[in-house]
């Protein structure tokens, strides 16, 4: 996706040879125009795969998630990090690690939200390890829904994340590659 690739170009930092920030566009800033494009085109990808519901981990996924949902005519849940007091206690639970946060969380997704005869759609903004994408995955099997694929803004090709994903059988599209971030400097894969 060529806009994306030029807003990361433009507003992306590489942090080091294995970190990218995107906060103006994804993470702490949310680029609307280009969000509702990511969306249109995640849909277009999966729109023959009979999408019931799309799903995501709080909180740089939502804003692509959403835009995804929309364009599919379908709802997004996601997963939280955090317990609150009003979270639902019948929730599915995965502990997971963050890589760009370097803590362990759960992810907790409420069961009346994901059901058995759901065909699910995972949007995320970033796969490095995949650890998160493993941990939500794990969740979708425990519900009994299939998972249709997995939709990834950016994919760090240099971290195993994606390619680990793909090994097991598992559908990634991924609307920017980027397979090095060396000398400071984003490297596009293809």
């Amino acid at each position: 996706m060529e806009l994306l690739k030029q807003k990361i170009i433009e507003q992306g930092v590489v942090v080091s040879d294995q970190v990218l920030l995107l906060d103006a566009i994804l993470n702490e800033q949310v680029d609307p125009e280009l969000t509702m494009e990511m969306g249109k085109a995640f849909a277009a990808i999966f729109k023959e795969e009979g999408i019931t519901r799309v799903v995501t981990v709080e909180s740089s996924g939502i804003a692509v998630a959403f835009a995804t949902a929309y364009e599919l005519g379908v709802p997004m849940v996601f997963a939280r990090r955090k317990k609150t007091l009003l979270a639902d206690p019948d929730s599915y639970v995965e502990r997971v690690p963050s890589f760009t946060k370097g803590i362990v969380t759960d992810l907790l997704l409420s069961r009346k939200f994901l059901k058995a005869d759901d065909r699910v759609l995972f949007i995320d903004d970033i796969i490095a390890n995949g650890d998160a994408a493993k941990g939500l995955i794990k969740i979708i099997e425990r519900s009994g829904a299939s998972l249709s694929g997995v939709g990834i803004v950016v994919e760090k090709c240099f971290q195993q994340g994606a390619k680990t994903l793909r090994e097991q059988g598992i559908r990634v599209e991924s609307l920017a590659k980027i397979a090095s971030l060396e000398g400071g400097t984003v490297h596009f894969a293809e």
